[in-house]
């Protein structure tokens, strides 16, 4: 199969689809693998690196997208991208439909293959290509937030671990998943008084035994939840249902509630986000204020760090990439549930139901798209 791995043009997205390592050894399967040039370079990775594992160096996205049969990304494709998916190409990245229904509708009129990294399973009920991602965006999510909590950012001007005679700051995290739990840790590491909310009791439990004293655990109902929040210098939305729109954890009537400089960080920003007043930003403008509340909302936060994410994602990406390649993705599918999970769209249908339910478009079961 021929591999293409294009440069990512999401305004400050610096990882890159495929490492030198994946590409070797999609190249030590007998596959071809085209990268636009320059591609790597915001990870640290030169063209060289790529020729030295064997690939072909591109001059153009165009020219990766005409060559390819399957195109391995970061973030979803953007508009001109989307043009130049073609009929039967698999897409292999992370896609996040259920708030994009112009994204959606481009990639079913493409006709293209597209399997998002944020549905693939593994038998643990977990998403091993969204885990990487979230504990990148976890451990950031209290290092972001204690910028923004600082007075000359528009935040509260209060000190995450306090000093002697003066409280550390107080930190609610909503969701006690993968996301939460990292930026629970970070946050606590910085001396923070921190709660962790769930609804989940046997994770509140799993989340007590493991760490103890180091963060506090809470059920998280309605009425426990906006006490919490009363009290915050900074709450972390750490909510996901996979594959599906985010839930509006906090109104903007309770921002009324909050204390004035108070932070918000957004990390399920890119399902939609988690409080009713985020909306997506970009790390060259990430913050903006809402009734005095500041919020931090950027869509790609991993990409801060595009090295250490890049490595990571590559690392749990290129098994499934290279069952994709070596099998095509059809029977990669139909030997793996796990990946099946992750189809989203296929020859001009919608094949995930969190999706369609979010955005009203019928769907075509993912069982029944394998067999077509």
């Amino acid at each position: 199969m021929h591999i293409g791995c294009p440069k990512e043009i999401k305004p400050q997205e610096f990882r890159v689809g495929l490492t030198p390592n994946a590409a070797h050894e999609a190249v030590v399967h007998g596959h071809t693998v085209t990268v636009e040039e320059g591609a790597g370079i915001g990870a640290g990775f030169t063209d060289a690196d790529y020729t030295d594992a064997g690939a072909q160096i591109a001059g153009t996205a165009a020219e990766v997208f005409a060559a390819a049969d399957m195109i391995v990304k970061v973030k979803e494709p953007q508009p001109v991208e989307r043009k130049m998916l073609r009929e039967g190409q698999i897409l292999f990245t992370y896609l996040h439909l259920a708030p994009d229904p112009e994204q959606t509708k481009d990639l079913i009129a493409s006709g293209a293959t597209c399997i998002a990294y944020e549905t693939v399973t593994d038998d643990r009920g977990g998403l091993p290509l969204l885990a990487p991602m979230s504990e990148v965006a976890g451990r950031l999510a209290p290092q972001v937030g204690a910028w923004t909590l600082q007075k000359a950012n528009g935040g509260r001007g209060v000190l995450m671990g306090g000093v002697p005679g003066v409280g550390p700051a107080r930190v609610v995290v909503i969701g006690g998943g993968v996301v939460g739990t990292q930026a629970a840790k970070i946050a606590a590491g910085m001396g923070a008084d921190v709660t962790v909310l769930d609804r989940s009791l046997a994770r509140l439990s799993y989340l007590d035994d493991v760490f103890g004293p180091t963060f506090k655990t809470s059920y998280a109902s309605a009425g426990n939840l906006i006490d919490l929040v009363r009290e915050a210098d900074m709450v972390i939305g750490a909510v996901l249902v996979p594959g599906a729109a985010a839930p509006k954890l906090i109104s903007r009537v309770q921002l009324s509630e909050m204390k004035q400089g108070a932070v918000l960080v957004d990390v399920a920003i890119d399902q939609g986000g988690c409080f009713e007043t985020s909306k997506a930003t970009t790390h060259q403008d990430p913050i903006y204020e809402v009734d005095g509340i500041m919020h931090y909302c950027v869509a790609n936060m991993p990409g801060a760090v595009a090295r250490t994410s890049t490595i990571a994602l590559g690392n749990a990406t290129m098994p499934f990439m290279l069952a994709l390649a070596d099998k095509g993705w059809r029977q990669a599918c139909e030997d793996d549930p796990h990946l099946l999970n992750g189809l989203n769209v296929h020859a001009g249908k919608l094949t995930y139901f969190a999706v369609g339910k979010a955005l009203g478009i019928d769907v075509l079961s993912p069982q029944l798209a394998l067999k077509a």
